[in-house]
């Protein structure tokens, strides 16, 4: 890719009054931060916990499924689980948002397996992640999902209440741009879908037992795409991280994705085929799915991925503190620029940061272990 040009691009931007003059002070904080102190990440080898293992028992998945869980330590009363959509793996999603997840405390990324995914196996990996952050960090965890990873991580609560087990005990949760569903890509009678990605899906979502290998590769295609469309915006980009950031982000995303095997990318898709539509969860055996602070948050422009007859969204919206007491369900908007993408923490990052602050300021710290 073309070198970026900073401080052009930041006078350009500034003067149409599109960046924060701030923005590039923060680049150099986090840029100088990171090659002082660059981050280091621990992956955990406890990774078959009792709720693992009892799945695994059950045949469930296999252990090709397990997601891999890596830690980066810090000081701070609010650990992090993220879960990262489709692609990329977690760490890449929260690119921009990781230094400020860093001075929460610890932060736990969930990286599903790339040759396989099981739906109830991941579900566990999480009943067991959330017991070991506590167990390590001596308080209650906050998990941020993204797209995809927010239905897995709806299903999972969803499934706890319908096992008649207790709602885990978490600090707080975000979800951004949740896809909850396969109905949240391709409506339910919806012949031919109104996104690109939503075309892509469907043979898949048709057929998950015959899609062809040229299916999965054009869905692969399609996510790539959609990934460098993003990246083109140099001129806000060169505001948001330096070029040998930028080339480190597209490097893990692109080998993500190319990392991919037809049977993982067919897997996944099967697990959101197997998703409940929100709107089925509106019962009293589900509902609530937990008494933690919750924050939903849609992009304003959501429609390059999400069905325009999706229903969560208004469902949502509609009733919220029904699905979570404590929560709320917001719109980001990004009144000075370009419109915001689903789920795009990359590049529209300093409108999805007032949201993360706020949230984040609200939760007490919630210490488990004092009580123990």
């Amino acid at each position: 890719m073309p070198a970026l040009s900073f401080a052009p691009a930041l006078s350009l931007l500034a003067a149409f009054g599109q960046v924060s003059p701030a923005q590039p002070l923060r680049t150099l904080i986090r840029t100088t931060s990171r090659r002082f102190n660059p981050p280091r990440l621990e992956t955990l080898s406890s990774v078959a916990g009792p709720a693992v293992r009892s799945a695994l028992a059950r045949g469930v998945g296999g252990i090709g499924a397990l997601a891999t869980v890596r830690r980066e330590a810090h000081r701070g009363a609010r650990p992090t689980i993220v879960l990262g959509g489709f692609v990329p793996d977690a760490c890449e999603q929260v690119y921009l948002l990781r230094g400020f997840l860093a001075r929460q405390g610890s932060i736990y990324f969930v990286d599903y397996a790339k040759g396989d995914f099981s739906l109830e196996l991941i579900g566990a990996q999480l009943e067991d992640l959330v017991t070991e952050v506590i167990d390590r960090e001596g308080a209650a965890p906050v998990i941020v999902a993204v797209s995809f990873g927010a239905g897995v991580v709806l299903d999972w609560l969803r499934r706890a209440r319908l096992n008649g087990r207790a709602a885990p005990t978490l600090a707080g949760l975000m979800l951004v741009s949740p896809v909850c569903c396969a109905e949240d890509i391709v409506a339910s009678g919806e012949t031919k879908p109104s996104t690109l990605l939503g075309r892509a899906l469907k043979p898949m979502l048709d057929a998950p037992e015959h899609a062809s290998d040229a299916a999965v590769e054009k869905a692969r295609a399609i996510f790539a795409r959609m990934f460098e469309a993003g990246a083109q915006n140099k001129l806000a980009l060169a505001t948001l991280m330096t070029k040998a950031e930028l080339s480190a982000l597209r490097a893990g995303v692109l080998s993500t994705i190319a990392g991919i095997t037809p049977h993982g990318a067919l897997t996944r898709v099967r697990a959101m085929a197997a998703m409940a539509s929100p709107t089925s969860y509106l019962t009293p055996e589900l509902l609530p799915l937990a008494d933690a602070p919750a924050l939903i948050l849609y992009a304003e422009k959501e429609g390059s991925v999400l069905s325009e007859h999706a229903t969560a969204r208004p469902t949502f919206e509609r009733a919220c503190s029904s699905f979570f007491p404590r929560g709320r369900c917001l719109e980001v908007a990004n009144p000075r620029g370009t419109p915001v993408q689903h789920a795009s923490l990359i590049f529209h990052f300093e409108n999805f940061l007032p949201h993360f602050g706020r949230f984040y300021r609200s939760l007490k710290p919630r210490k488990v272990l004092e009580a123990a």
